[in-house]
């Protein structure tokens, strides 16, 4: 791993609300506490911040963690006499309360660390008893009943985390645990790694829980994704357009419109106009997102809006993404677990796309009309964008310049069928090259070439609709995916 990046995720970049959640895990993500948050929301015009009313952003995850000791002295074995282990004990209690207050996280910890099997049985029947969201087994010892402990609690049923300060295992302990599903292994004294299988486990449990309003069809209904648990609130497509026509053009929007044209650094094609007509789409997305009560918000904006002259939510969705909001283009399922999935572990919007093989550089351009600008993080200043028209020259269309020599994971969600075929993470590692024109290329207007690391034949690059966001997350997206059930394949 390269100097300066987080031992927890490998990324370059660095209360009990879902978005204090999602800030609280930046902090976490880089090992740093927060800061700069409440200047930068307050240049915002008053009423502009969304907020998500769904039932994740309702939810307070709960984590039961425990220390496992011997009682006696360390003496000759491992981890020795040399080992203070109540000064790891009071500096990991206080470690994992501050993680648990920046991840907005009610931590259940042990008051006393478990001493024997038995009590260790006991404090997993007791966890399983209360639906508990998660297990953090904290080892302070390598002998006894240490690791049969750990092995208990990955058994249970319940996702576990096992944390092993050097000194406390060898390869011996934890080669039969490596794979093992819904348990994640952390062998090291950097604090940052714990600290993001605490994340994991809050996200896993807001994850589950998540309702994404989803406009498309004719008809309401309701499905839930097999694997996540994500909840599919269809509603008419009809609604959205009727929304819009009766809102007209509130003063927000003219406010929002304004501001936007103000932090662009160009504006080519697009009118004035074209960009109110686009705030007006998130305010009306804003406004079914509260009466669906919902966490996400997708739609067939093609299907629904394509052959009329409302304006097409790119602008909207990347305003949306950017406020910590999943909003997925084209109803489309892998894409909207995708975006729920990378705001909920990593603190920032990811760019849905299309993948466009670049033979010459052996490259993919990842390219579509909806992209966010806090690329670096919610928290984080975003990057600069130009106002165009979308490549169906109209509408006005954010086209957020992202930073060449910037390290970029690429993730896409390949939804299970809830019986034989398991919800499959495609995710690699990259580097942005540069911004393609558009015009003179064709396409979409945002179009980002990365070279991918590894072999694949850029002709044949795995899936559709992926996720480009900042950072270096190929390993932290495994480690979800063992801790969760999911299949990681290395695109």
């Amino acid at each position: 791993m390269s100097k300066g990046r987080c031992a927890a995720c490998g990324c370059g970049a660095h209360g009990t609300s879902r978005r204090m959640f999602l800030r609280g895990s930046a902090a976490v993500a880089g090992g740093l506490l927060l800061g700069g948050c409440t200047e930068r929301l307050a240049r915002m015009t008053p009423g502009q911040q969304i907020q998500p009313v769904g039932p994740a952003s309702q939810y307070t995850p709960t984590v039961h963690a425990a220390f496992v000791r011997r009682k006696g002295e360390y003496g000759m074995w491992w981890p020795g006499a040399v080992y203070d282990g109540q000064a790891a004990c009071e500096k990991y209690t206080r470690l994992l309360r501050q993680t648990a207050g920046q991840l907005g996280v009610n931590l259940k910890l042990r008051d006393e660390p478990l001493y024997s099997l038995a009590e260790a049985n006991q404090w997993i029947d007791g966890a399983k008893a209360v639906a508990s969201d998660g297990l953090m087994v904290m080892l302070l010892d390598r002998q006894q009943h240490s690791w049969p402990t750990a092995q208990a609690a990955a058994k249970s049923g319940l996702p576990t985390i096992v944390f092993s300060p050097l000194g406390t295992s060898f390869t011996t302990n934890t080669i039969g645990m490596a794979d093992w599903p819904n348990c994640v292994i952390y062998s090291t004294d950097e604090w940052s790694q714990p600290a993001y299988g605490m994340r994991m486990l809050a996200a896993r449990a807001n994850i589950s829980r998540t309702r994404c309003v989803v406009i498309q069809g004719t008809q309401r209904s309701t499905q839930r994704m097999p694997d996540l648990g994500i909840e599919l609130q269809y509603i008419p497509a009809s609604t959205f357009l009727h929304d819009y026509e009766m809102m007209g053009i509130p003063e927000e929007v003219v406010e929002m419109a304004d501001q936007y044209m103000r932090r662009a650094r160009s504006r080519s094609g697009a009118t004035r106009d074209d960009v109110i007509n686009g705030i007006k789409s998130y305010c009306v997305a804003r406004d079914i997102l509260r009466r669906e009560h919902a966490d996400a918000i997708s739609m067939d904006c093609l299907g629904a809006l394509g052959s009329t002259t409302v304006s097409l939510p790119c602008i909207a969705w990347s305003r949306m993404n950017d406020d910590g909001i999943p909003a997925a283009c084209e109803a489309d399922t892998g894409a909207i677990a995708a975006h729920v999935m990378v705001q909920q572990l990593f603190a920032r919007p990811g760019f849905q796309q299309d993948p466009v093989a670049d033979t010459y550089n052996d490259a993919v351009i990842g390219a579509h009309c909806s992209c966010p600008t806090r690329l670096n993080g919610f928290d984080a200043d975003p990057e600069p964008f130009d106002l165009i028209h979308h490549h169906g020259n109209r509408d006005a269309v954010p086209r957020t310049i992202w930073r060449p020599g910037q390290r970029i994971t690429c993730l896409d969600v390949l939804p299970g069928d809830g019986k034989e075929r398991k919800t499959e993470v495609l995710v690699s590692e990259g580097t942005v090259l540069d911004n393609v024109d558009v015009p003179p290329a064709g396409g979409c207007v945002v179009s980002v070439r990365a070279k991918f690391d590894g072999d694949t034949n850029v002709l044949a690059y795995p899936g559709f609709h992926q996720l480009f966001f900042y950072g270096e997350y190929q390993k932290a997206t495994q480690n979800f995916c063992q801790l969760t059930g999911l299949k990681a394949t290395i695109a």
